[in-house]
């Protein structure tokens, strides 16, 4: 029998890419799912499409009322929630910094960031209550670790932030909840240029790439291993730098933070 065979997941930007993928392949497991999605029209295909494993609920994630009627659909549905995934998102305004919208920036935020935001405010403290064990994840991207690719500032900004909140989070959450990142890398889906994502990886070998990463609660959910030069790109010289500038002291926060905590 499946790891999932019986529970129940929350994907927010399921109705299409990533989302519907991850749908498909928790199914499969044995699972059912609650597809969240701002596009009503294409939802109900999907969800048509997938059948009654799928409780489809319209949902705008940049909205905390949104995502509080998505929470309390949910768990009334079988009264319980397993896993969350706050996947919902949006390519940023393309362009070097200073010629960005401001008010357009902030849009793409609203989305990519305080949507993530509302996910975790609205479904970690019933998670929590909940008191079984249960996971939330949330969408990163590989821009989240690195510059993808260039004139991409509002878009990298975003995902930076999912992981520096989510990291956050697992704080926060006793040990019955689990909380992780999911970094996609290139996966054809429709947040970029048709003509540019046609080749990236298809969006059902990644499901099946990351679903079982998933499953086994990984703290980092990830797909793509030329992304590991990448990181090391950023992280090499950074680790040089203090190697070789840096002053040795004993003055680390959480050191410190810990210590308090032992009194």
């Amino acid at each position: 029998m499946s790891a999932f065979a019986g529970k129940v997941a929350v994907i927010t930007g399921g109705a299409s890419g990533i989302g519907q993928a991850i749908a498909r392949r928790l199914i499969a497991e044995g699972g059912e799912v609650v597809l969240a999605d701002r596009d009503a029209d294409r939802l109900a295909l999907v969800a048509g499409e997938l059948g009654e494993a799928v409780l489809p609920v319209p949902c705008d994630v940049a909205e905390l009322a949104s995502v509080e009627a998505l929470a309390d659909q949910a768990f009334a549905w079988h009264g319980h929630v397993d896993l969350v995934l706050n996947n919902a998102g949006v390519g940023g305004p393309p362009g070097k910094l200073w010629d960005i919208d401001p008010e357009a920036a902030r849009r793409h935020f609203d989305i990519n960031y305080w949507g993530v935001w509302n996910g975790c405010k609205v479904f970690a403290p019933r998670l929590v209550a909940q008191e079984q064990d249960s996971a939330l994840y949330n969408t990163a991207s590989e821009n989240a670790l690195f510059c993808a690719a260039p004139r991409m500032g509002t878009y990298i900004a975003a995902k930076h932030a999912v992981l520096g909140l989510t990291e956050s989070l697992r704080e926060d959450v006793p040990p019955h909840v689990h909380v992780g990142t999911m970094f996609p890398g290139w996966v054809h889906t429709a947040i970029g240029p048709e003509n540019f994502m046609q080749f990236g990886m298809d969006a059902d070998r990644f499901a099946a790439i990351v679903v079982p990463q998933l499953l086994a609660r990984e703290r980092f959910v990830v797909s793509h291993r030329s992304n590991v030069r990448r990181v090391r790109e950023r992280i090499d010289p950074l680790l040089d730098t203090y190697e070789a500038k840096a002053e040795r002291d004993e003055m680390d926060v959480r050191d410190w933070i810990d210590s308090l905590r032992k009194r």
